[in-house]
C-alpha cells in the first residue's frame, strides 16, 4: 500500500472519545478550508461504529460552517431507530464545539430484490485521460502562486477528468461533467472502507458541474463556491482502488444555487451510487 493510501485508510479509522463520541485527524488538501468530503466519509464511519450486520444505503448532510484542516473534529453519533430491516444514525461533526456538519444515516439488512440499473454512459477510457495534476502544471504559468500547491499536490484520490476546464479561462459548455477517480493503491478488502472512500471521493469536483454554463470556474474572480449539502445513495458494493466513472450533470441553478447529480459506475459497467448536492455559486459584486 502506497503511504498516500495508508495516510488515507488512517484518516477514516476514527479514535474512540466517549459513548457514541468518536475523533478524527484532518487532512490539508491544500484549499482554504477544510475538504467536505473528508467529513462525509468520517461522520459516515463514526455511525458504522454504533451498528453491526447491517450496511450504510443512504446519507443526507449539511455543511454548516467551513472546518479547520489543522484541527481535530468530534463526531456525536445520535441512535435515532433500529427496526427489523433498517437502523437510522443521526451524527454531528464539531470543531472547537461548533458544529460543521450534521446528516442522517440509514442501513439495511442485505436481502434479495428486484435489479435493475440505467446503462453506463459512454466515456473514454481512463488510460487515454491526463490526471488533475498533469493538466493542472501546464497551467501555473497563468494562475497565482498562492494557488500553485492546491492545483498540483499529489492526493490520494486520483482524479481524471474526461473533458476538462481552463480554471483562469473557462468556456460555456453545457451542464455535465465526466471524470474517472481511484485511490492511488490497492486498499484493504473492507466494504465499509470503501464506501466511506466512496463518500469521500464524491465531493470532488462537483459542484463545478453547476458552473459549466455559466463559464466561471472557482478561480473566476469575484466568486464565491461552497458545498451546501450531500446526498448520497450506495446501490452496491464497490471498490475504490479500481477506475470508477462519476457522470455528473446540473438540471438548475437559481438563486445562487446550483443543484447538482451524479451516478457513479465501476469499470465493467455497474451502478455502484448515486449522488445529489446543492451549492452556493454566487458572483459577489466588485469592491469598489
Amino acid at each position: 500500500m502506497q503511504d498516500i493510501t495508508r495516510a488515507l485508510v488512517e484518516l477514516m479509522d476514527l479514535a474512540p472519545a466517549g459513548d457514541d463520541h468518536f475523533q478524527g485527524q484532518s487532512e490539508d488538501l491544500g484549499f482554504p478550508n477544510l475538504f467536505g468530503g473528508q467529513v462525509l466519509g468520517q461522520a459516515l464511519m463514526a455511525t458504522t461504529r454504533t451498528i453491526e450486520g447491517r450496511m450504510p444505503h443512504s446519507m443526507h448532510a449539511y455543511f454548516l460552517r467551513p472546518g479547520n484542516a489543522r484541527a481535530p473534529i468530534d463526531y456525536e453519533v445520535q441512535r435515532v431507530r433500529d427496526g427489523g430491516s433498517f437502523s437510522v444514525r443521526r451524527v454531528i461533526a464539531r470543531q472547537d464545539g461548533k458544529e460543521i456538519l450534521t446528516g442522517s444515516v440509514s442501513f439495511h439488512i442485505e436481502e434479495e430484490g428486484f435489479d435493475h440499473q440505467m446503462d453506463m454512459p459512454d466515456a473514454p477510457a481512463p488510460e487515454s485521460l491526463k490526471n488533475e495534476q498533469e493538466l493542472n502544471r501546464h497551467l501555473l504559468k497563468q494562475v497565482p502562486e498562492k494557488f500553485h500547491d492546491q492545483l498540483t499536490r499529489n492526493r490520494p484520490i486520483e482524479i481524471r477528468p474526461v473533458d476538462p476546464i481552463n480554471p483562469m479561462a473557462p468556456e460555456i459548455k453545457p451542464p455535465s461533467k465526466q471524470s474517472w477517480f481511484r485511490a492511488q493503491g490497492e486498499l484493504p478488502d473492507d466494504r465499509i472502507l470503501h464506501r466511506c472512500l466512496l463518500a469521500y471521493a464524491s465531493d470532488f469536483a462537483f459542484l463545478g458541474t453547476s458552473l459549466n454554463p455559466h463559464g466561471v470556474a472557482f478561480l473566476t474572480p469575484n466568486m464565491q463556491v461552497a458545498s451546501l449539502d450531500h446526498a448520497i445513495w450506495f446501490h452496491r458494493d464497490v471498490r475504490m482502488d479500481d477506475w470508477l466513472l462519476y457522470d455528473k450533470d446540473s438540471p438548475s441553478a437559481f438563486g445562487a444555487r446550483g443543484f447538482n447529480r451524479g451516478n457513479v459506475y465501476s469499470r465493467d459497467g455497474v451502478m455502484v451510487a448515486s449522488t445529489a448536492q446543492e451549492a452556493l455559486i454566487r458572483r459577489r459584486k466588485p469592491s469598489k
